[in-house]
């Protein structure tokens, strides 16, 4: 009978593999992150996720000059390296479990929570890190913890979060949180509740931009229908749920990553839509309005890049969702 009190763990030549019933997930130390996170046979991962610094630049980021101030978080958010990789197990730091300090593992280890820590170094001048921590139960739910450690001498950030590709577009998406589209400083039409998105829309601005941020969540709920497994020939619905952990987070469910936006001057530049781009954000700039010829975002609403910032959220496991 299998062991339903355990995590089933594997540790490979370079990756730390983690299952139990109806669930798989594999980190990979050479990829630096979470490189397969499967839930009741389906895939969710078309890349490692990775700390999101950028949100496409808005018209009033052009009036005001702050995405060229901010700049040096667009190399971030496509270049950062991951620097160092952490394993706990069952509370107990261990040795990086790497070949060939893998050979100590027999083909048949358990564990009740393990704990797997990437941490990322911005290009940046000063550099500065980022931990993304994936504690991971027997029940399949990770729990995903970020730190960003502030440094003297940055530039205020345009957002902070942890952004996941999945390999296909979403059906759409239902959510508990605020109505609409939502910043923080954009929160008073929203209508606190449970919502449902159809599709991936993108605002057809005529220059397309940052859009689609949903703030204070408690939960959201991603639906694809469609896989990349050609093994695979059930289309039937399936989903993905994260949860608030101490706190409500902010989200955005896309097609596009914030640099395809930026890439595209007019909405006839985007490419076709082929992946769910979904961020959550524990810290998000405001997009300001005041007017769009100079006036920068009131200081309430701004992300200093010289403090730590943190956020956790949870990705329930198959049986929780």
């Amino acid at each position: 009978m299998a062991n339903t009190t355990k995590l089933n763990v594997v540790y490979g030549d370079v990756t730390l593999g983690l299952s139990g019933p109806g669930f798989r997930y594999i980190f990979a130390y050479d990829r630096g992150g979470l490189e397969s996170l499967v839930q009741d046979g389906k895939e969710w991962l078309y890349r490692v996720p990775t700390p999101a610094f950028w949100r496409a630049t808005t018209d009033n980021d052009r009036g005001n000059g702050f995405s060229v101030a901010a700049a040096p978080w667009l190399g971030a958010d496509m270049f950062r390296t991951c620097t160092a990789i952490n394993v706990v197990v069952d509370g107990q730091a261990i040795p990086l479990p790497i070949a060939p300090e893998n050979n100590r593992y027999t083909a048949k280890e358990t564990a009740t929570t393990v704990t797997v820590t990437f941490t990322y170094t911005t290009p940046t001048v000063p550099a500065t890190t980022v931990d993304v921590a994936y504690t991971v139960t027997a029940t399949g739910q990770l729990t995903i913890a970020v730190h960003y450690a502030g440094r003297a001498g940055l530039p205020e950030l345009p957002a902070l979060g942890l952004r996941f590709l999945c390999p296909t577009p979403a059906m759409g998406f239902d959510y508990q949180g605020l109505s609409g589209e939502t910043y923080p400083d954009r929160l008073a039409g929203g209508q606190p509740g449970t919502h449902h998105v159809e599709g991936l829309p993108v605002t057809p601005y005529l220059v397309p931009q940052e859009c689609g941020m949903h703030m204070r969540t408690q939960w959201v709920k991603v639906t694809r229908a469609t896989t990349q497994n050609n093994s695979d020939p059930d289309h039937q619905p399936f989903q993905l749920t994260l949860r608030q952990a101490a706190h409500p987070f902010a989200f955005s469910c896309l097609p596009y990553t914030p640099e395809e936006l930026e890439n595209a001057t007019h909405m006839e530049e985007l490419p076709l839509a082929r992946r769910t781009v979904l961020t959550v954000y524990g810290a998000v700039r405001g997009v300001g309005g005041i007017d769009s010829w100079g006036s920068d975002v009131e200081p309430a609403y701004h992300i200093a890049g010289d403090i730590d910032h943190d956020f956790s959220f949870v990705i329930a496991g198959p049986v929780a969702r």
